[in-house]
């Protein structure tokens, strides 16, 4: 991962039991700019605030129900804080891709994330309008209430 980023190793007592990061948003989402209700010049000044959940790990070793969505869920609560304290701003929603030939998305389910739409398979910053990589679930977590006001805020 390049940019602003965030990484977590998360553990129960002394155990390493999951890997989680978080990184730059998508730069464009049909699905998620028709959640928010951004226009162009909105999504342009405001997509700083939108942070990209990467990866998620729990360790194949590891068996715990409902870990999954425990970590989302402190996570989603210290993430502002951390990224406030290493980048000056707090995020106000994140996203997150689930590639539904692999997997559900339960855990996001379960974390009160909302499933808005699917990718359309063309990958980050893609110049082709076909589908090249596998279609993925997208999901959305705001972080503040009013994330909309926040996100579309007029530009000064």
């Amino acid at each position: 991962m390049s940019g602003a980023q965030l990484r977590y190793n998360v553990y129960a007592g002394e155990q390493l039991v999951a890997l989680i990061s978080f990184g730059a948003s998508a730069w464009k989402l049909a699905h998620r700019e028709r959640f928010i209700g951004w226009q162009e010049h909105e999504r342009k000044k405001n997509l700083q605030l939108v942070v990209n959940n990467a990866r998620f790990l729990i360790l194949p070793w590891i068996q715990s129900k409902g870990l999954a969505s425990k970590i989302l869920s402190r996570v989603n609560r210290q993430l502002p804080r951390d990224w406030l304290h290493r980048y000056g701003y707090r995020p106000v929603l994140l996203e997150t891709f689930v590639q539904t030939q692999r997997h559900r998305g339960t855990c996001y389910k379960a974390s009160n994330w909302t499933l808005v739409g699917q990718t359309v398979g063309r990958g980050k910053k893609s110049r082709v309008h076909s589908q090249i990589i596998p279609i993925k679930d997208i999901w959305l977590y705001p972080l503040r209430n009013n994330f909309r006001a926040i996100l579309c805020q007029q530009v000064a």
